[in-house]
């Protein structure tokens, strides 16, 4: 088991991944660095084993795929994820990892959007998107975490293991902030200084297309997690449409004593019976989604055995 693992998914990112390995191995010397390269068409996996890194390949493309297989494939007391495109600063790695062994944090966030980049990501609706996922995810999840997209992030032994990877690409950072939300983990923030890419280094991240991805990702994420407030927000319109249009029924029924308009009636009799089974269907859910927490919170307490082993292996 490795102590530090600092994990680099990279797709043709050959013009910055012999910097980035060469700033984490000066930083960090003791940890181990693993690059897995997924499908890149350049000479990344050559340059990053030429640099010192243990270069691995996924051939599944997507972030989200890399990822996956990386916390499957890797044994670590403490995780630091970060890009190849040298935007993050390997200088505040160690800043990054203690929380994690002096805290016992579970997750620790690279504030990017604290510091420098809005001023130095020159992509407006980057900027929007990222202000945007983070206040509906802290809303919607009661959460504080100060930045859901940023690709530079540690966690323990624990989250790495019970973190089910579901998203195939740039929604994981999304995915990943849900989870820990939700599960009650400890998340700590560190902020720190963001550079945008170098001149010649061509960002993967479609603004539109990763961006609506991720927005579905969230709701999605919000279906699964907290089911009774998203099925009952549509229970509570279907009664609103329903009410609405029967008062004025009821009042044609009270004052003549006549039913002129039986759609009208038959529509909202639906409407009140989706309604209902709406909240059920959450009340339902939200039953499950209490009984699988409590298995998570057991699981967590074998894989705190489990690294415990490892640890004495080694």
């Amino acid at each position: 088991m490795d102590r530090v693992a600092i994990l680099i998914p990279c797709y043709n990112e050959a013009k910055t991944i012999t910097k980035v390995v060469s700033d984490f191995k000066r930083e960090i010397p003791e940890a181990v660095i693993y690059v897995y390269d997924n499908n890149s068409t350049d000479e990344t996996a050559k340059l990053a084993e030429e640099a010192g890194a243990i270069v691995r390949h996924e051939y599944l493309q997507g972030k989200g795929n890399v990822i996956r297989r990386m916390f499957r494939d890797i044994d670590a007391e403490c995780y630091v994820m970060t890009d190849g495109d040298d935007t993050y600063p390997a200088e505040a790695v160690r800043e990054m990892i203690a929380p994690i062994f002096e805290k016992n944090a579970d997750m620790v966030v690279g504030d990017r959007l604290s510091s420098t980049y809005f001023t130095e990501n020159t992509r407006p609706f980057h900027n929007f998107g990222n202000s945007l996922v983070r206040k509906s995810i802290n809303m919607l999840f009661k959460t504080d975490i100060k930045d859901i997209m940023t690709g530079y992030r540690a966690f323990s032994y624990q989250f790495v293991k019970t973190f089910p990877v579901l998203s195939k690409g740039f929604e994981i950072e999304t995915e990943m902030s849900i989870h820990a939300a939700d599960k009650n983990m400890q998340v700590e923030n560190v902020i720190i200084e963001y550079r945008d890419r170098p001149e010649g280094s061509v960002s993967k991240l479609n603004t539109y297309s990763d961006g609506f991805k991720v927005l579905m990702t969230i709701v999605r994420l919000y279906q699964t997690y907290q089911p009774i407030r998203f099925y009952g927000f549509f229970s509570f319109i279907l009664a609103l449409i329903a009410v609405i249009f029967l008062v004025p029924v009821l009042v044609e029924y009270g004052r003549s004593g006549l039913v002129p308009h039986f759609p009208t009636l038959i529509a909202c009799g639906f409407c009140i019976i989706a309604a209902i089974q709406s909240f059920f269907a959450g009340l339902i859910l939200q039953t499950f989604g209490q009984k699988s927490r409590q298995d998570f919170e057991l699981a967590l307490q074998r894989f705190k055995l489990e690294f415990e082993r490892l640890k004495k292996e080694d």
